[in-house]
């Protein structure tokens, strides 16, 4: 009897659909894995529906997204690879922290616990946000201006306008809110667990350009990892912003995701 394929789980980010995975998973079913691509509680499966029904996911949280990925996890038939971009970046490595994955590429990676670094683009990124902590409670909206700041601003304009009307739609802010304030909460749901020593191997993702996680903000959360055996790697791209998984250079991102996993399953069944 042939092996299942491996399933890849992918978590969206802020302001995005799951459906905007779909490149990514046709690259990996064609590699051999079977890709499944789970949604944010609350939001529907499309993004006309999405933005019709933003008030739908108003008030959702860490707690939540991290809690509907594992549900999704634990009907599979084998731990899946997990791939996250921005704040589905920081639901990967919670998930692979708590033993829910065989390995994670966490991309430009929401802010975890403990990681202190901050800049004025990441700051001016989310500020409009930030200001109100009545958001706490809202699903929110980026302008087209505000897109091209905080993810697009490493592609043409033309190209920007493009993706914000292809994929953009409304999203709790309150995952921003327990990301930005995570050091000083007690009991923080954003809390992962760099410490451990028997999770999956792990790959950072990092875009150079980036305004929304600056790479200085992934390679802190690189340094989080020094005390545990397990594999974690970190690769950026100097070139690219936040946009990076959705623009016309996503298939470099996909293709390096993929070369690593392949050489991460190879070390792991050599040891």
């Amino acid at each position: 009897m042939a092996a299942r394929p491996t399933p890849v789980v992918f978590i969206h980010g802020l302001w995005l659909h799951s459906t905007s995975w779909e490149g990514w998973a046709d690259v990996f079913r064609d590699a051999g894995y079977e890709p499944v691509l789970p949604e944010w509680p609350g939001v529907p499966p499309t993004v006309a529906e999405a933005r019709l029904r933003g008030d739908d996911q108003a008030g959702v949280g860490l707690t939540e997204i991290a809690d509907a990925h594992a549900r999704v996890i634990r009907e599979l038939d084998a731990p899946p690879v997990l791939v996250g971009h921005s704040v589905g970046g920081f639901i990967a490595q919670h998930l692979l922290g708590e033993g829910l994955g065989a390995a994670a590429v966490a991309i430009c990676p929401g802010q975890i616990r403990g990681v202190k670094a901050i800049g004025p683009a990441q700051a001016r990124s989310t500020f409009a946000f930030l200001s109100n902590p009545a958001n706490t409670r809202r699903a929110v909206s980026l302008s087209p201006e505000q897109f091209r700041y905080a993810f697009a601003n490493a592609v043409p304009e033309h190209e920007s306008d493009e993706l914000y009307e292809k994929w953009t739609i409304p999203s709790p802010a309150r995952p921003l809110f327990q990301l930005a304030l995570g050091n000083f909460t007690p009991h923080s749901p954003a809390r992962v667990d760099t410490a451990n020593r028997t999770r999956g191997p792990l790959l950072l993702l990092s875009g150079k350009l980036d305004h929304t996680v600056p790479d200085i903000l992934t390679r802190a959360t690189l340094k989080r990892y020094r005390h545990s055996a397990a594999i974690t790697e970190y690769r950026r791209f100097d070139d690219r912003g936040h946009s990076l998984i959705v623009d016309h250079g996503w298939p470099e991102l996909a293709d390096a995701s993929l070369t690593w996993l392949r050489r991460t399953t190879s070390l792991a069944a050599a040891s």
